[in-house]
C-alpha cells in the first residue's frame, strides 16, 4: 500500500492502521499518564475491555483484534474499537552506530493509560462476550480486564 502520508511516500513500510495525515512525521516517545481521565466508561456496548497498565498498542495488534471481533459478531452483535494508533514509532536498523539522526518510521502505536476502555461489544451473551474478549486480550501487549455496563 503506497500512499502519500504526511508529505512523503511510505514505500518501505506496510501500514495497517495509520492516520491520514500528520503535522510532523516523527514524535517524541512522551510520558504516560497516571490513570485514564477520558474514555474510562462504557458508552456504546454492554461489555468491554479495560486496560490495567500503561503501554503502547501497535496497529498490528488492533488489526488482529478486529479480525477476532468480526468473526465473533458475524451473525449477531456489534463491536466498537475505542482506540486508534496515531503516534508514529521510529526504529533504527540493526547494527547501526549511534548518531546520524532519528530512525525511520516503523509503525504506529496508541498510548494507553490504566482505566482506558479499549474495545466494546454488544449483542452477545455475557459468557460469549467474555470468551471473545479473553481471546482479544491475548493479542494485546497490555494487561486488561472484562467490564460490564452498570444498569441502574
Amino acid at each position: 500500500m503506497s500512499e502519500l502520508r504526511c508529505g512523503f511516500v511510505d514505500d518501505f513500510i506496510s501500514l495497517m492502521l495509520a492516520p491520514k495525515r500528520l503535522k510532523y512525521r516523527k514524535q517524541f516517545r512522551g510520558t504516560w499518564r497516571k490513570i485514564a481521565v477520558k474514555g474510562d466508561r462504557l458508552i456504546f456496548g454492554s461489555y468491554g475491555l479495560k486496560s490495567l497498565e500503561s503501554g503502547w498498542i501497535k496497529d498490528r495488534e488492533i488489526e488482529a483484534t478486529r479480525v477476532i471481533f468480526a468473526r465473533a459478531t458475524r451473525k449477531v452483535g456489534k463491536f466498537w474499537t475505542r482506540i486508534f494508533p496515531d503516534k508514529p514509532y521510529t526504529k533504527k536498523p540493526p547494527e547501526v552506530t549511534m548518531g546520524a539522526g532519528k530512525g525511520d518510521l516503523d509503525h504506529y502505536v496508541v498510548s494507553v493509560a490504566p482505566g482506558k476502555v479499549l474495545f466494546e461489544i454488544d449483542g452477545l451473551s455475557e459468557q460469549d462476550a467474555r470468551s471473545v474478549l479473553r481471546n482479544v486480550s491475548a493479542k494485546l501487549s497490555v494487561s486488561t480486564k472484562f467490564v460490564t455496563k452498570n444498569i441502574i
